[in-house]
C-alpha cells in the first residue's frame, strides 16, 4: 500500500479543521446580532463569509488520496488544483462594505515596537503557519487603525471594522477580504 501524500493530508485536515473551528468559535461567540446595540458592528460567523452553496471540497471528493504516493504526479496535480480552487474561492458579495465584528486568530504580517500593524485573521489555530492556508474566503487581510498592542501570532481576538471584497496575496496566504479595523481586542468567551 502506498503512503498518502503528507501535504494533501494536511490540506484535507485543514478543510476539516476549518469547519470544526468555525463552528466552535460560532458556538462561543458573544451576543447574537439581534441583541447588538444600534450603530454597533454586526457580529458575523466565519461561515457567513462563504457564499451559499459553495463547497470547497466538491471537486475533490472523488480523488482517491489514500492510494497516492509522494512520487505520484497525480498527487502533485491534485494539490495544485486544490490550492488554485481555494486561492480563487468565491466571496459573499452581500457583506461588501458592512461594519462587522468577527473572532479569529492573528497571523502577523507586519509588526514592530508599536505592535502588529498588519495581519491575516483566520478561523482556526495554525492556519497559514502550521497548516496550508484556508480558502481565500476564510482569510481576512486586516489593517488596524492603530497597531494592535500586546498580541502575538495565533492569539485569539475580536476584530471590528468595515469589510471589503478585496483579494491580497501575502507571503502567508491569499485573502479574499480586507478589513479596515477600528478595534482589535482580546477574545473573551461569554458565559453560556
Amino acid at each position: 500500500m502506498k503512503t498518502p501524500l503528507p501535504v494533501i493530508r494536511l490540506a484535507l485536515a485543514a478543510a476539516l479543521a476549518l469547519g470544526v473551528a468555525a463552528a466552535a468559535l460560532a458556538q462561543t461567540a458573544a451576543p447574537k446580532a439581534a441583541a447588538a446595540k444600534p450603530g454597533a458592528p454586526r457580529e458575523i460567523k466565519w461561515e457567513e463569509l462563504i457564499p451559499p452553496g459553495w463547497d470547497p471540497m466538491k471537486d475533490f471528493k472523488a480523488v482517491g488520496y489514500a492510494g497516492l504516493s509522494d512520487a505520484d504526479p497525480r498527487a502533485a496535480a491534485a494539490l495544485k488544483q486544490l490550492r488554485d480552487a481555494w486561492d480563487n474561492a468565491p466571496l459573499n458579495t452581500a457583506l461588501d462594505g458592512q461594519s462587522i465584528r468577527i473572532p479569529g486568530y492573528i497571523v502577523p504580517l507586519e509588526e514592530g515596537k508599536a505592535g502588529i500593524s498588519e495581519f491575516l485573521l483566520v478561523p482556526y489555530f495554525g492556519a497559514c503557519i502550521h497548516t496550508p492556508p484556508p480558502p481565500a474566503n476564510q482569510v481576512l487581510h486586516v489593517l488596524p487603525r492603530s497597531a494592535a498592542k500586546g498580541f502575538r501570532s495565533m492569539d485569539t481576538v475580536w476584530v471590528s471594522g468595515t469589510l471589503k471584497l478585496q483579494r491580497a496575496d501575502t507571503y502567508m496566504g491569499i485573502s479574499g477580504y480586507h478589513l479596515d479595523a477600528v478595534k482589535v481586542e482580546a477574545y473573551v468567551q461569554t458565559p453560556r
